[in-house]
């Protein structure tokens, strides 16, 4: 049966991974057994994607990225060179934690910035975008702007990643397309253009 996917010569995928249909894995990756990519993924050069993480249609991932068990990202998430993700909160080398993995899930949407740092067990809400070099240490709500370590909110971000300036209604619209949002006890509502 021939693939629907792209496979670079010098990735390795295991048996037992599942890749959706025009998904692109370049060199030197490694999707290993128990992987769910979803369709039209981008996986860049030197991407570790573990066991049982679940990607999301068309999310894509730039290169060095080491991904394990217990990570879920929804569909559309941009994921920045460099970026970690955990997924033991005390990790020791002499001491087995497997069964220990906690779930971490990124909504529909979220960018992760280039050196970011993801801390296991939380979420991170639709849109968030966070900042390259942050440090995110608790979950973050949809919309919300995070840089810095530990990373704090400083702003909003819109679906197509223009700053949000909320006026005295609370109400901003997208410099980039003109998406209308409204802030309602301190949460981010879409209202479409």
């Amino acid at each position: 049966m021939e693939k629907d996917y792209f496979t670079h010569p010098t990735a390795i995928v295991e048996e037992g991974a599942k890749i959706g249909a025009g998904t692109k894995i370049w060199c030197f990756s490694h999707i290993m057994e128990g992987a769910v990519l979803g369709e039209k993924c981008s996986i860049g050069q030197n991407v570790v994607i573990g066991p049982g993480v679940i990607l999301g249609k068309n999310c894509k991932l730039q290169n060095h990225i080491s991904t394990g068990t217990g990570l879920e990202l929804a569909d559309d998430v941009f994921v920045g060179p460099l970026v970690g993700f955990t997924n033991v909160v005390n990790p020791r080398s002499e001491v087995n934690r497997r069964g220990q993995y906690l779930r971490t899930y990124v909504g529909k949407g979220v960018s992760i910035g280039a050196n970011a740092v993801i801390l296991c067990g939380i979420e991170i809400g639709e849109y968030a975008f966070i900042g390259a070099g942050a440090a995110v240490t608790k979950s973050v709500i949809p919309y919300a702007l995070m840089v810095g370590n530990p990373a704090r909110q400083i702003g909003w971000m819109s679906r197509a990643g223009g700053r949000l300036n909320f006026d005295e209604k609370g109400e901003a619209t997208c410099p980039e397309n003109g998406e209308r949002y409204r802030l309602v006890d301190g949460r981010v509502e879409y209202l479409g253009k």
